[in-house]
This record gives structure tokens, C-alpha cells and sequence, in this order.
């Protein structure tokens, strides 16, 4: 058979390639849709609550501003870190997410710290004062959120100073990563809308 006739020979399609995702990366990203759409849906929750009137104002701790802006630097190292695996520059990876981890306990206990500010002006949790039941359902959620997030930390700084966050292995250093943006733009998401509709 010629090269002239193989040509007009229909060999068939090519196989469509399949898309694929790291299971990992997969159920994270699930589980960011679940908590994005659960904030969602108080935040809606607050504003209907809100617009029925019987609604006490309130002021916001100063201490959210800067505990605010813990988290954001929290969140420039921990970029950081990820483009020091990619390099393998350890000492930087090492360097960088424990800062990340220490601003995120930081975080953790300037959230603290603002709820007994709001403890000492009479704000508490409880049904007569709905304003403020609201933040603390809000702050609270979110720094349980923050906890899981430290704990995902530790396992990638333990990683990091074992060497086994590389240029070849970044998938636990990358779902750290995304998680930790993630909940520094929920917080970013919360103080401002808390801010805005107080």
C-alpha cells in the first residue's frame, strides 16, 4: 500500500484528553465554595435583618483595623513562600512561612483581644442585642476558619524544615497558599461589609 493511500485512509478522531485536577486542589476549592456561600448567605441575612428596623448601631473595635492588616502582610509572606519552593531557596521558604504563622496567631489574638472590647461595652450575644450577636457570629466562624488555617500552616512549616517543599513537591505548600489568601480575602470580605453596614 502507498504512502499516497494511507494518507486518504480515515484513521478515526484523536482521543479528546481529559482535563484533569489534583484531588486535593479539588476538594479544597469545594470546600471554598461552601464557606463563601455560607458567608454569603448571613451577610444576606444580616441585611434583611437589618432593613426591619429595632437595629442598635455600633462601632467596630479599632483593634479589627489592625489586626486587618496582620493578615494582609500574613498573606504577602506566605506568597512569598511559595515563590521561595519554587526556587528551592529553603532558607527563604523556611524564613517566610513561619512569619506567615506568626502573624497568623497574632491575628488570632487580636480577634480575641477585640472581642472583650466588645465585652466591655456591653455587646454581648444574646438575642436582645442582634447588632452585635451578628459580629460575633461573623469574627467567631471566620477565626475558627483561621485556627484550621494555622493548623494547615504548621503542617507545611514542619514540611518546609524537613525539605520536603520543593520545586518538584509544592502541592501541599500551593493548597496552603490558596487557603490562606482565601481567608484573608473572607476577612477583607467581613470588616468592610461590617464596617460599611454597622
Amino acid at each position: 500500500m502507498t504512502q499516497e493511500h494511507l494518507k486518504d485512509i480515515d484513521m478515526g478522531e484523536e482521543p479528546v484528553k481529559t482535563m484533569s485536577m489534583n484531588p486535593k486542589k479539588f476538594m479544597l476549592w469545594l470546600a471554598i465554595a461552601s464557606i463563601t456561600m455560607m458567608f454569603a448567605g448571613w451577610t444576606s441575612g444580616y441585611l434583611v435583618r437589618k432593613a426591619e428596623g429595632n437595629w442598635h448601631e455600633f462601632n467596630l473595635p479599632n483593634i479589627f483595623l489592625y489586626s486587618t492588616g496582620v493578615l494582609v502582610v500574613s498573606s504577602a509572606f506566605m506568597h512569598l513562600a511559595v515563590k521561595a519552593a519554587k526556587k528551592d531557596n529553603f532558607n527563604t521558604l523556611k524564613i517566610a512561612i513561619s512569619i506567615t504563622f506568626a502573624f497568623g496567631m497574632a491575628f488570632l489574638f487580636m480577634q480575641w483581644y477585640g472581642f472583650s472590647d466588645l465585652v466591655k461595652k456591653q455587646l454581648h450575644f444574646s438575642g436582645s442585642d442582634v447588632a452585635s450577636s451578628w459580629i460575633y457570629v461573623f469574627v467567631g466562624i471566620h477565626g475558627l476558619h483561621i485556627i484550621s488555617g494555622l493548623v494547615v500552616l504548621l503542617f507545611s512549616l514542619v514540611s518546609s524544615f524537613r525539605l520536603s517543599i520543593n520545586s518538584n513537591n509544592l502541592t501541599r505548600i500551593q493548597l496552603c497558599a490558596t487557603y490562606w489568601h482565601f481567608l484573608d480575602g473572607l476577612w477583607l470580605y467581613l470588616f468592610f461589609f461590617l464596617y460599611f453596614n454597622r
